[in-house]
């Protein structure tokens, strides 16, 4: 696999295909950002880990940002800066701990800040674009015009963003679907000024375990609601109850957070059939090789969503074993972010 599949792969949009192809990958620097905000969950830690790999084994430079400031102007954790720094800690430790390559680089938002050039590349940003504009991309931070209207740091969230891609001189930007908004607006302010536009590349985003709550609407897993999302700190016990209550409709996979585990993280990463251990009162124990296989036989009623659930479940558990190992040895020094899924 050459370093434009592999730099594309699981992906849901590029932009451009065409763009990416004329990058050479081995002098090419890219980036993702991280609010630390909590105990990350499964969508961060496993989908986002194996895409920063792909774009490491393709040759990219790859900056993980810890983005601190972001998270404040974000409310995260309060606001509470000492909190949200423990946090990134948390972050870049369960990445490492999960198989992260070593090659990626971590650097904070506040890192960026101190320098004056940060800012005179902010001002340029907000003069490329309009109030407008900045309401339309609000959703890369999960916030309404409303609840923006009451708090202007708000609008300068989306103006640090563009900021972060074109101070450290990116070629790709990486980040779901939610993200999209931001890395358009980057496009086309980097089209006004003059300079280069940088290449974006969205993936999926795992839905709330509970449900969207509405046939028309998506609702991400979250850290808001602890029962949304399986989190890295989950002990088996939890991953096995967060799965049996999870939304998991017979028959259908649109909108089914646990097929969506099957399609976004199971098959991509897993290597292996999934084993589904049916009791032998309705047939015996079978296997599904593909997302198609798996997809054609839940949609025709032959998987039951229980087992569904218990083969998921086996196999987070087993995933995120190494998160878990990772979290004990450092209860005491995560404890007042952990604390906060406890109460």
């Amino acid at each position: 696999m050459d370093g434009i599949e592999l730099a594309e792969r699981n992906m849901v949009e590029v932009v451009t295909h065409e763009d990416l192809t004329g990058l050479d990958l081995s002098r090419s620097n890219g980036y993702i950002g991280f609010e630390p905000s909590g105990i990350p969950h499964l969508g961060t830690a496993i989908i986002w880990k194996e895409k920063i790999n792909d774009l490491v084994a393709a040759g990219v430079h790859m900056r993980i940002l810890l983005a601190d400031w972001h998270a404040m102007i974000n409310d995260k954790l309060g606001g509470d800066m000492r909190l949200i720094r423990l946090s990134g800690e948390m972050l870049k430790g369960s990445l490492l701990a999960l198989g992260l390559s070593p090659k990626v680089e971590f650097i904070w938002a506040s890192q960026l800040v101190k320098d004056q050039a940060y800012w005179e590349t902010l001002l340029k940003v907000a003069k490329n674009t309009s109030l407008t504009r900045l309401r339309r991309s609000l959703p890369i931070m999960g916030r309404t015009e409303d609840e923006s209207d009451r708090d202007f740091s708000k609008y300068i969230y989306p103006l640090m963003q563009i900021t972060d891609i074109i101070y450290m001189g990116l070629d790709l930007a990486v980040g779901g679907m939610d993200q999209r908004h931001a890395h358009m607006l980057a496009r086309d302010i980097q089209e006004k000024m003059g300079i280069k536009k940088v290449v974006s590349l969205h993936g999926p985003l795992l839905g709330s375990l509970l449900g969207s709550g509405r046939m028309d609407s998506f609702k991400k897993m979250s850290k808001s609601d602890p029962n949304s999302a399986v989190f890295l700190s989950d002990s088996p016990d939890d991953i096995k109850r967060k799965l049996k209550n999870a939304f998991c409709p017979m028959g259908d996979i649109d909108g089914n957070p646990v097929a969506s585990i099957v399609k976004e993280i199971f098959f991509p990463f897993s290597g292996k059939p999934l084993q589904i251990n049916r009791p032998q009162s309705k047939g015996g124990p079978f296997t599904i090789g593909n997302w198609n296989e798996f997809s054609s036989m839940y949609m025709e009623n032959k998987i039951h969503p229980m087992d569904l659930k218990s083969a998921v479940s086996e196999y987070l558990i087993d995933l995120l074993e190494p998160a878990r190992e990772f979290y004990s040895k450092n209860e005491e020094k995560f404890r007042d972010i952990l604390v906060i899924y406890t109460k």
